[in-house]
């Protein structure tokens, strides 16, 4: 027996350490699986919806603030003699929107239907008027003087209007539109008309935002594919029109083909902005020590505000960027997925449309992958309306959120559960 007891100690010994790898890896597999378990139950409650969205939101906007000081700084002691001016401009923009999301997160779902005229109806008036009494930026007519160096752009606001009004004309007809009357009339109508009115300022950027909130209600609406095809080929054929009839544009959409053909012109701003992103690695260089905000990088605290995040939070910052609006896509595209209320789906559908798509088209101009177009990163870059429209009607899809059934009994149990603790 003696002789064969090394032999048994041996085996112990090789059974060892993969005794503790397969311990190790259960133990692995099981803090995984508590992990999902522990997330799943989260999504699961009845306000994550809502706090998905007011979180990704916040985030998104305090990001935004830290980074328009930062890239603004240069051009704002250029202008205005302050390192600080724009940065404080800013924070008075998102102060005013935060208190307006507030506000709309406190209404109804009825109150936003009793606005859909009043604010269509507004939102043409000021388009109009852009057109007369409006002052030119950059080649575009589409700002209203207010006071002081204040501004409204009315084709920010225009998003949202067409939002509610859409909304409500699609949500009519119940759940699902299965007319074409009834998708085409009057929706299409008044939609193209928005567009032609901001086409007629210069604003080519927030014209293709009109379309895809129109087309992000439609699809929501459960219009067939086959509309889609044609109004896509007869976009495709406008946009071909006014590409070549502004010849500004043709040459950003050559620039964009061939970037090499014009890199100190047309092409300038596109390399400078892959260069921010280039030298930032993982970590960046450092908040504040952008290189290229001095001057190289035109328009860095608006159009082009990505790149400097590249630079100064490296890919880190960016893909935490990018992870925020996933999750506020989620988080909206999932209320309007699960609503009861035909108008609250479409109107999510709508507003998780214009914030998606002008992300994408922001971000993907910066990148190389899609023409510059010159529409701001929602919730980050530098500029009020854009701002404070799109803090408006994130706060009408909270309301929405606080409005589903699963969600106002969760409230009412908390409300309860704190008078108590009062007591």
């Amino acid at each position: 027996m003696s002789r064969t007891e090394p032999h048994g100690r041996e085996a112990l010994d090789d059974d060892g350490p993969e005794h503790e790898a397969g311990q190790a890896g259960a133990q692995a597999r099981a803090h995984v699986g508590g992990a999902v378990s522990r997330v799943g139950t989260l999504l699961n409650h009845p306000l994550s919806t809502y706090y998905l969205i007011l979180g990704a939101t916040l985030l998104l906007l305090v990001l935004g603030l830290v980074m328009v000081l930062s890239a603004s700084s240069i051009e704002s002691y250029r202008v205005h003699g302050s390192p600080y001016t724009l940065a404080q401009r800013q924070a008075l923009f998102a102060v005013l929107g935060v208190i307006g999301m507030f506000f709309a997160a406190r209404t109804s779902v009825q109150f936003w239907r009793g606005l859909a005229l009043p604010i269509i109806g507004a939102a043409f008036v000021l388009l109009v008027a852009v057109l007369i009494i409006g002052v030119e930026v950059a080649g575009q007519r589409n700002w209203i003087e207010i006071i002081g160096p204040f501004r409204l752009q009315p084709s920010e606001f225009a998003k949202l209007a067409l939002v509610v009004w859409g909304a409500t004309i699609l949500s009519r007809s119940g759940r699902y539109v299965r007319s074409w009357s009834a998708l085409l009339i009057p929706l299409i109508p008044v939609a193209v008309s928005m567009m032609l009115l901001v086409l007629l300022e210069g604003d080519f950027g927030n014209t293709i935002m009109l379309a895809a909130i129109t087309a992000g209600m439609l699809f929501a609406a459960g219009a067939p594919m086959r509309l889609f095809a044609v109004l896509a080929g007869v976009g495709a054929i406008g946009v071909v029109l006014v590409t070549l009839a502004a010849p500004y544009r043709m040459q950003r959409f050559t620039s964009w083909l061939d970037p090499e053909a014009d890199r100190l012109g047309f092409g300038w701003q596109v390399s400078q902005g892959q260069y921010a992103l280039g030298t930032g690695g993982f970590w960046g260089v450092g908040l504040g020590a952008s290189r290229e905000k001095w001057g190289s990088l035109p328009e860095a605290h608006t159009d082009f505000i990505f790149p400097v995040i590249g630079e100064e939070l490296g890919l880190f910052g960016t893909m935490s960027v990018l992870l925020l609006f996933a999750v506020l896509a989620f988080a909206v595209f999932r209320l309007s997925r699960n609503t009861r209320d035909p108008f609250v789906r479409l109107a999510a559908a709508g507003v998780g449309s214009w914030i998606v798509v002008q992300a994408v088209i922001n971000m993907g101009g910066v990148l190389g992958l899609l023409p510059v177009t010159g529409v701001t990163l929602p919730l980050v870059s530098y500029g009020g309306s854009s701002l404070i429209w799109t803090l408006a009607g994130i706060g009408m899809l909270l309301a929405f959120a606080r409005a589903e059934p699963n969600t106002r009994r969760a409230l009412r149990r908390r409300s309860t559960a704190q008078s108590l603790r009062r007591r």
